[in-house]
């Protein structure tokens, strides 16, 4: 087998390029950063809405968005570049039937160190005269959170990487892993096997087909998302950060001027298509509706021009959890992918932690249960608010 690595990393999105650089920066001696495409966030991640948000049922979620929030917020003094967030607070919708859980979660969050508010709907509109509040249980207002750009995140962690001493190699796709017995030896791509210590695999969507190759079951399934943005009126009342709007599944946030980025909720329709083949640009028909759904609670959107709309996908794991870590029974491979809408913002914290199970064998109680041996043990992750709202 070709020349070994101590670690190699497949898919150069926000996960494996984080988990490439923890990796570096806790010493690891040669690691190598596979991606398909021609660069970092290349694909799924660069499409993200980037929202970037705490409020989460599952405290392990909550623990780490907190985490995540203040590592953006100094990214230069970590990386020594800036990744684009912008921390403009976060604002949520959430209707009355949630209304009693959403005061009990917002303890636990404050117990966790996060800076959480709640308004009645009609006092907090009084103040922000952009919101329709009939039908608004209760308003949650998080002071720190906000929203970064995608591709400037990611490749601030990949240049990084490199510049600690990692190998990257781009357009350079990941065909299969190589399997010996119980485990993973290395990874095979166009001119052959490159042996590897531990394999990471940190392909998003393309994760499942890599695993299955090696006879390792990843129960996920890939489906198409929509994003749209929209070109609104000049001079009208309107937020200053992104709004998750859990009444009438829909979600938008600022991306610069008169422009907003819009997207749909869970729930909704979810299909489920092939990664290597399916439709790039937006429904018409779901373009309108996202807007129609956010102009009806946001009212000055109404008038709203499109200007673009894409997909990309959501890899979906049975309990819209990541899969995180090692296997049992299976040596040199770790998961890292099924990130269910969530990876985004919850990924460099997420990677630095799977870093120091790899490296130093030490993990936290909570985060284990992310290892995918909670599907044979039935400890799937139990949400309160459903699908991928966590």
């Amino acid at each position: 087998m070709a020349s070994n690595y101590d670690v190699i990393v497949v898919g150069a999105g926000i996960t494996g390029s984080s988990v490439a650089y923890w990796l570096k920066k806790k010493g690891v001696g040669s690691v190598l950063l596979l991606e398909k495409g021609p660069g970092p966030a290349c694909s799924n991640t660069g499409k993200s809405a980037a929202v970037v948000r705490t409020f989460y049922s599952i405290p392990l979620m909550a623990r780490i968005a907190k985490a995540a929030v203040d590592l953006l917020a100094s990214l230069t003094d970590e990386l020594g570049r800036d990744g684009g967030f912008h921390q403009t607070g976060y604002t949520q919708f959430i209707p009355p039937d949630w209304a009693e859980m959403a005061v009990e979660k917002s303890a636990m969050h404050r117990s966790l160190g996060i800076e959480i508010r709640l308004f009645d709907p009609h006092d907090f509109a009084r103040d922000h005269p952009w919101l329709n509040p009939e039908g608004v249980g209760v308003v949650v207002y998080e002071t720190n959170s906000g929203y970064a750009d995608p591709v400037q995140t990611t490749e601030a962690f990949a240049d990084a990487f490199v510049a600690a001493g990692g190998e990257a190699r781009f357009r350079t796709p990941c065909r299969g892993l190589v399997r010996e017995g119980d485990g993973i030896t290395g990874v095979l791509l166009d001119d052959g096997p490159v042996g590897a210590g531990a394999v990471i695999n940190a392909a998003g969507p393309w994760a499942k087909s890599l695993a299955e190759f090696a006879n390792l079951d990843m129960p996920m399934r890939a489906v198409r998302e929509q994003d749209t943005i929209w070109e609104v009126r000049p001079g009208r009342p309107l937020p200053t950060t992104p709004v998750s709007n859990a009444v009438d599944a829909a979600y938008l946030r600022p991306m610069g001027g008169t422009r907003w980025l819009m997207g749909r909720g869970y729930p909704k329709p979810y299909v489920e298509v092939d990664p290597n083949n399916y439709k790039l640009t937006v429904d018409n028909e779901d373009a309108i509706d996202m807007c129609d759904r956010m102009a009806r609670r946001i009212p000055p959107l109404q008038g709203a021009k499109l200007v673009e709309g894409y997909a990309a996908l959501y890899d979906v794991t049975l309990d819209w959890m990541p899969f995180v870590g090692p296997r049992s029974g299976v040596a040199g491979y770790y998961d890292l992918a099924g990130g269910s809408g969530h990876l985004f913002k919850t990924a460099p914290i997420i990677a630095r932690e799977l870093a120091d199970w790899i490296v130093d064998g030490e993990v936290r109680d909570d985060f284990r249960q992310f290892s995918h041996d909670r599907v044979a043990a039935g400890n799937l992750f139990q949400q309160s608010f459903g699908g991928n709202r966590g």
